[in-house]
Parts: C-alpha cells; structure tokens; sequence
C-alpha cells in the first residue's frame, strides 16, 4: 500500500495500526466499546410525546406485554424483546380530494362520499381527532406502526358517516341544524365504537360539502328564487310598516296641531279674561273717584247752605275777582257812562 501523505489515507492508516498496537487501548478503550456496543444493542430509547409496548419474539412467553413505557431509556433483552412505539398526543385523519385541504404532518384520506336519502350524491371533507389511550388494545387490533389509521380509523369513519349523513336529503344539508345534529350524532357513535380498541375519539369535523355540479346549480337557482321571495316579502312588510309610521307622524302633526290651537285658544281666553278684570277694576276705580267727588260736591252745597255762607260765597267771588282790573266810569255829567248808549260807549273805548 502506498503512502499518499501524512494527512493522507496511509496516514491515518498508519495512525490507526499503532493505536491497536498499544496497550493502553485495550486496557481502557477496549472494554469502553464493548460496554457501548452492548448497551446500544441492549435498550431503546422512547421519545416524548410517544408510549412504547414490549414484545417478546421467542420463548414460552412470547406476545405483547400490557405493560406500556413512557419517554426515556428502557433495557430489552438483545434478539428476544423489540420495543413498539405508538403517538401519545392528538391525532389527525383527514378526508378530503382536495390537495390544498392536506398535510403532511396527518394521514390523509379519500373524501367521504354520501348518498343523501332522495338519491343525490354529496362530497364530504371531513377531519377526525383521536388519541390513543391503550397501545396494547390498539396493537393487538391492528398491528404495530400507524396501521391503526387504515384498520381502525378510515373504515369505521367513512362507513358511520355516510351512514348517519345519508339519512338527510339534499335540502337538509343545507339546513345547518339537521347536518350538525346528525354529525354529532356520528360522532357519538363511532366514538363509542372506536373506544372498545383503545381508541379516545375527541371530534368528527365536516369541515366542507359539495354536491354534484348539476344538483348544485338546481339548488343555487332554488335558493335564489327563495331568496327573492324573502326579499318581496321583506318589501312588503317594510312597506307596511312605513305607512304605519307616515299614519303615526300624521297623527302626531294633527295632535300637536290641536293643542297648539288649544293653547292659542286658552291663551285668547285667559287675556279676555284679563282685560274684563282690568276694565272692571278701572270702572270700579272711576267709579269710587266720581262718587267721592260727588260726595265731596254735595258736601260743598250743604256747607254753602249752612251758616256762614254768605262768607263762603264772598270768598269765593274774591277768588273770582282776583287778577280783575276795575275801571270806575262816571254815570253822570257830560263824560258820564250810559251803559245803554252803545255808541258811546264804544267811541270811549276806541274800537273801531
């Protein structure tokens, strides 16, 4: 064999050969590798999330123990004991045609195809959600792996769901009471059945249903043509009830209308009123004043009638004469005034 270099296959060749030739490798190395080798030939390693069951392949007590072994380290006996693995966490089955309805992480299945009661056929996507909760059960049923979802979860799905979905017709489908109450009640009943292998069914999804393409534009038209009903109907009624609220606004301006002419006329009314009050109470008034000064009038005569009057009358004519100038005139002689010579009387006074 050539040599191609220290850092070469001949170097570590080389390297090789003395570490086999050294005593200290089969003093300490040695017996290091055996325990190693032994060991990983001897355990198994159960991850998380996962639950592992024995078998025994040879011997008087060859089968599967019941016994189940959590996450970690556990020893099996080398070519007599093999260690099966099953998923402890939630499970998905789906059903459906549609690539993009699909994952990789979950087993995918066919569409579930239901036969509805009046003779049309539905497309079901559907999704199931399970947990395992007794491997032993499950392994004896259907054999180690993830043959479970083949043996015991696509077949009893797909047969009670269009079992229990095919009792409604194609209107019903639509009616989504009548389809969410027979997709419980397919769940009650495969989740009991599903539960004598170990199986814990936690929900059954109808996540989408498509009817043929015919049967599905004879719906759509059906549909529209109720829908237009609905509306026409709607229509209606909204009409009515807007006559009901003219009626009620027309009723509502008339009362108002009303009330403002009551108020109007209680409002002439109470100024009638007030204007009597005040015209009776003036004329009540003038009336106490014309008395008083009649009253006070009479009592003036009874005083000029009484004693001392001629005094009264004298004053009075004082008042009278008071401001008046007197002009003594001679009533006889040459210049005397003849109150009855009214020509001279009034070339005396100058008037013209």
């Amino acid at each position: 064999m050539s040599e191609i270099g220290p850092n070469g296959r001949g170097g570590v060749l080389r390297l090789v050969f003395r570490i086999l030739k050294s005593k200290w490798f089969w003093i300490l190395g040695a017996p290091i590798l055996l325990v190693y080798c032994g060991a990983s030939s001897c355990t198994t390693y159960v991850p998380p999330n996962m639950i592992g069951i024995k078998q025994v392949i040879y011997g008087s007590n060859a089968g599967i123990r019941k016994d189940t072994y959590g996450p970690g380290l556990h020893w099996l006996t080398l070519g007599v004991e093999k260690m099966h693995l099953f998923p402890r966490d939630l499970q998905v089955v789906s059903f459906s045609d549609s690539e993009a309805e699909m994952s990789r992480a979950s087993r995918s299945a066919q569409a579930i195809k239901v036969q509805t009661s009046d003779g049309y056929n539905v497309v079901l996507d559907v999704s199931v959600l399970f947990h395992l909760v007794d491997p032993y059960r499950v392994f004896t049923e259907s054999g180690p792996g993830r043959t479970y979802e083949d043996k015991l979860i696509v077949p009893r799905a797909d047969r009670i769901l269009r079992k229990t979905l095919g009792e409604l017709n194609s209107e019903e489908f639509y009616a989504g009471p009548k389809r969410i109450e027979k997709s419980r009640q397919a769940q009650s009943e495969l989740g009991t059945e599903l539960a004598t292998y170990g199986v814990k069914l936690d929900a059954v999804l109808v996540r989408r249903y498509v009817y043929d393409a015919k049967y599905q534009a004879i719906i759509e038209g059906r549909k529209i043509k109720d829908q237009t009903v609905f509306w026409r109907q709607a229509e209606a009624k909204s009409a009515i009830e807007e006559r009901k609220r003219d009626t009620m606004v027309a009723e509502g301006k008339a009362n108002a209308e009303v009330e403002l002419a009551r108020g109007a006329s209680e409002v002439q009314k109470i100024r009638a009123q007030a204007d009597l009050y005040t015209r009776k109470q003036a004329a009540a008034g003038k009336l106490q004043v014309e008395l008083a000064a009649a009253k006070g009038t009479q009592l003036e005569t009874d005083a000029l009638q009484g004693a001392g009057s001629e005094n009264m009358v004298g004053l009075k004519m004082a008042e009278l004469l008071s401001g008046v100038k007197v002009l003594v005139l001679p009533s006889d002689g040459k210049d005397g005034l003849n109150p009855l010579d009214t020509a001279s009387l009034l070339r005396k006074l100058e008037v013209p």
